[in-house]
């Protein structure tokens, strides 16, 4: 990968966003109970460490998910 700045990648609009409506209701729902887990028992330390060279903290990106998602 060469830039680091789109590590999953250009967004790709599907051709059927209703057909998929559903489906994306859901992830949104599940969205903070997965995020919650995923952090569940990481130390001060852990939570402070980027998860790649120049990237944000594990904290930074759970703020800005949980901000985004709030907001969205």
């Amino acid at each position: 990968m060469n830039d680091l700045r789109l590590p999953i990648g250009r967004f790709e609009f599907p051709e059927d966003l209703l057909a998929e409506l559903d489906v994306l209701i859901d992830e949104i729902e599940s969205t903070p109970a997965e995020l919650r887990r995923a952090v569940a028992g990481l130390d001060e330390e852990r939570l402070d460490t980027p998860y790649r060279r120049g990237g944000w903290t594990i904290r930074q990106v759970v703020h800005h998910v949980a901000d985004s998602h709030i907001n969205g």
